[in-house]
């Protein structure tokens, strides 16, 4: 099967920054982490790889197993997205392919290697049919649906909740949700009449429904960390909805994607271990630093920045050293709702 590669920065370009109730970063610093009241915290990493699929072209099964293997080996940990019902066709898990069924296997693996899984929402493309078995002549894509001011928390909880049966037809449990970017016509387009109507980010019933399946026991754990956005200067982690017992939070990394370019690991940490993002980071004292990427440039059978990737890793533990932890994102945003914050980093 084919894939197209839409552009997650040419769509997070247009969104505009949401309201933080609890972040780091460029932000008052109230919200930031104190470095000279704990000057012996690590720093967490973590990363979101996107657009995880089965398919040949980007490695097949192989693939997934190589980098699961590889995060194991060594003991690093972050999120990889399992999109169930990829482009125009049927659910792949309700007649999956050797391959397919292989890889689902894989993709439940992966949390004991250290990796989440994010549902990018079921195709990545048009709403899903669940009944039909298909998206084709969907009337949006679920990207921009999250926008959607006319949709209601019964909507948005019946169709992610569809996307949790999905999977668990295969044992896979989700543990987060990945926003799908797009930059069609008609999703830009559609994003400028939000806009002037004044709705620059995700619908609030979105946030409450999350909050409700997680309330059900829907998700893997208590809370739901989700990768909407990233930018360099308004990052962190920002409280969406939440109970005593629950949160729905929005992690927002620091880190672009950019290992389908030359020297990409310079990037993220230089080969002297004294610049780059994650290094600055670490130097300012802030509790977490997060990434992301996509598994078409990703993949270790084919893409073109496996080997830029394996650079960083190999850099951060030359470099980093005593300085840095690695958690999946759900650690993350479990720890940091219990402890009311980013208090839990005294004690790693």
């Amino acid at each position: 099967m084919s894939q197209t590669r839409p552009s997650r920065r040419k769509f997070l370009g247009i969104a505009a920054t949401s309201t933080a109730v609890g972040a780091f970063g460029q932000l008052p610093q109230v919200l930031a982490v104190d470095p000279d009241k704990s000057p012996k915290r690590k720093t967490i990493l973590s990363f979101f790889c996107d657009d995880t699929t089965p398919f040949e072209s980007v490695g097949g099964t192989k693939a997934f197993q190589i980098f699961l293997d590889y995060c194991v080996e060594h003991e690093i940990a972050g999120e990889s997205s399992a999109v169930l019902g990829w482009g125009h066709g049927p659910s792949m898990v309700r007649n999956p392919s050797d391959e397919q069924r292989k890889f689902f296997e894989q993709v439940a693996r992966g949390w004991k290697c250290g990796i989440d899984t994010h549902m990018e929402l079921m195709t990545h493309y048009g709403l899903f049919d669940f009944k039909a078995n298909s998206s084709k002549g969907a009337a949006m894509c679920e990207g921009i649906w999250l926008y959607e001011p006319a949709i209601t928390v019964e909507q948005y909880e019946r169709y992610l909740g569809n996307i949790i049966a999905e999977g668990e037809r295969v044992g896979i449990r989700f543990t987060g949700l990945t926003k799908p970017g797009c930059s069609c016509d008609r999703c830009k387009s559609r994003f400028a009449e939000l806009r002037a109507d004044g709705h620059t980010a995700p619908n609030p019933a979105f946030w409450k429904a999350l909050l409700n399946l997680a309330k059900q026991g829907k998700f893997r754990g208590p809370t739901v960390p989700c990768f909407v956005r990233a930018s360099e200067t308004d990052y962190g982690i920002f409280c969406k909805a939440k109970d005593k017992e629950n949160g729905i939070y929005e992690l927002v990394p620091q880190g672009e994607d950019r290992f389908g370019n030359e020297m990409a690991a310079d990037y993220y940490i230089t080969a002297d271990g004294k610049s780059g993002v994650i290094v600055r980071s670490v130097k300012a004292g802030e509790p977490c630093c997060l990434w992301y990427c996509h598994w078409w440039t990703l993949n270790p059978v084919n893409g073109v920045g496996w080997g830029e990737f394996k650079k960083v890793i190999e850099r951060i533990q030359t470099h980093l050293e005593g300085r840095v932890i690695w958690m999946r994102p759900s650690e993350i945003t479990n720890r940091y709702h219990k402890a009311g914050g980013w208090g839990f980093l005294d004690n790693l």
